[in-house]
């Protein structure tokens, strides 16, 4: 495939679109009242849970405890500092337990927002700091992280959070390009993969499949685009991250166009953060992840997935694989790139974006012994490391049990406890229980506490990467 989508299919009208305008919204007793009791009723649930989890973590230390007569401690024959930024997510203190399973030690670092950290009490982490937000305080984001490389003698820098990952104005390389290796590509790769419209057009060029996509710098290209020669439905999403709507999958056009216009003028659509207007696929979505090499996977998994993910099972679909190597093979340097796909009704398999960060799906190599070596040996094997055929399902036992207002049925019950009994909670093992109580009980209340004193709502808690989504 070598079209391209730069020019949009314009509507031609005179008819005026309604102006957005943005203004100070006025103190409204009525959002304070639910937002006080959003966030005493969540913290008051979380109270009853606190018991069982303390009973279960307790329990949990006793067993470690009883059973470690004789205590054997991996060493690796040349032990690293690894340093991983995102302490609050997951996929952070995964990383954390596969590289000291393998006798190398690991630091732990986030923005000073998250101090509460659960995941530091992890006996896998051998440090923790927290740095300024370099969307705040670039320079001091970059002098406090430069000086934790030269204490800590880091050997490998591994970003798992957006903050950690985007190059900002004016940088050209990594701040410890100088310091140590870092699992990041430059920064040119680094736009391209993290531009949805940039990382479309990329794959295009390679003949590769991807929907029609156009940029958007206002509202009213979007309204102006002529949809009545397109055979599906259009939706938006914001090129810079956004969590407060990339969950919104409204198709475009709505059934009126003044519903359209009522809906596009929402939304923060400007030349300083565009977003893309792109074809919806109808499909199965996926979500896989790649550590690479030089254009080659040395990690690999593959999901199906939805909007919001917080399970993960390791699926076989070579089609994608092929897709993902293909477009890999032109990517220099070393960094990670998590894929969001759809393989249509033909078979067809289209990619829809690319975040060039670690994917929490990397939870499924909980129990692979050949993690730490995916990500330090430069000698890439002919085949990326893949979670093992033991492995099972990933999930996080809080969001489970949030769900459980959605059983309906005696089919979905069933289906809820399956989801427990087979499969591996995310966070808590059995010889490292604290993370378990700490990110639910700890890190989780303070950050409801903080939304409580300024009486702000939130629109769901999200544990696998430990906060509040505002």
């Amino acid at each position: 495939m070598t079209e391209t989508y730069q020019t949009l299919p314009t509507r031609q009208t005179n008819a005026p679109h309604p102006v957005k305008t943005v203004a100070k919204e006025p103190f409204n007793l009525q959002s304070v009242i639910w937002a006080i009791l959003q966030n005493l009723g969540t913290l008051a649930l979380l109270a009853i849970a606190f018991p069982f989890n303390l009973a279960i973590v307790l329990g949990s230390l006793f067993w470690s405890w009883f059973r470690r007569s004789s205590p054997t401690l991996i060493t690796a024959e040349q032990p690293k500092n690894i340093l991983i930024a995102g302490g609050r997510m997951t996929k952070a203190l995964q990383l954390a337990r596969s590289f000291h399973a393998a006798g190398h030690r690991v630091i732990l670092i986030d923005t000073e927002k998250f101090w509460h950290s659960g995941n530091q009490y992890s006996n896998t982490v051998g440090a923790f700091y927290t740095v300024p937000d370099p969307a705040k305080d670039l320079q001091g984001y970059v002098d406090t992280l430069r000086a934790i490389a030269r204490q800590e003698k880091i050997d490998l820098f591994i970003p798992v959070a957006i903050f950690a990952v985007l190059y900002y104005d004016g940088m050209t390389e990594h701040p410890l390009a100088d310091y140590c290796e870092v699992c990041h590509f430059d920064a040119e790769t680094i736009q391209m993969l993290d531009d949805k419209f940039a990382f479309a057009e990329q794959a295009r060029s390679l003949s590769l499949t991807v929907p029609k996509t156009y940029r958007m710098t206002s509202p009213e290209q979007v309204l102006n685009f002529d949809f009545s020669n397109e055979k599906r439905k259009y939706i938006l999403k914001s090129i810079p991250y956004d969590a407060k709507h990339r969950l919104d999958l409204t198709k475009l056009p709505c059934e009126t166009p003044e519903a359209t216009a009522s809906f596009v003028n929402r939304l923060p659509i400007s030349e300083a953060k565009p977003w893309i207007l792109q074809e919806f696929i109808p499909g199965q979505e996926y979500c896989t992840h790649s550590t690479v090499r030089d254009g080659r996977s040395t990690l690999y998994c593959c999901c199906e997935s939805s909007a919001f993910q917080v399970n993960y099972q390791q699926v076989d679909k070579p089609e994608i694989a092929a897709w993902i190597e293909r477009f890999l093979s032109a990517v220099p340097g070393y960094g990670q790139a998590s894929f969001d796909l759809i393989q249509a009704e033909d078979g067809t398999v289209y990619a829809i974006e690319c975040n060039p960060r670690t994917h929490s799906a990397i939870t499924m190599f909980y129990n692979h012994p050949g993690v730490a070596a995916a990500y330090l040996d430069p000698q890439a094997p002919s085949e990326p490391l893949r979670p093992l055929t033991s492995s099972k399902p990933t999930y996080w036992l809080y969001h489970e049990l949030w769900r459980l207002n959605e059983v309906r049925s005696l089919k979905q019950l069933q289906r809820w406890i399956n989801t427990i009994w087979q499969g591996k909670e995310a966070i808590f093992r059995v010889d490292d229980p604290l993370p378990f109580l700490m990110v639910h009980h700890w890190q989780i209340p303070l950050q409801l506490l903080d939304s409580l004193r300024k009486f702000k709502r939130w629109i769901r808690i999200d544990f696998n990467i430990g906060e509040l989504i505002e």
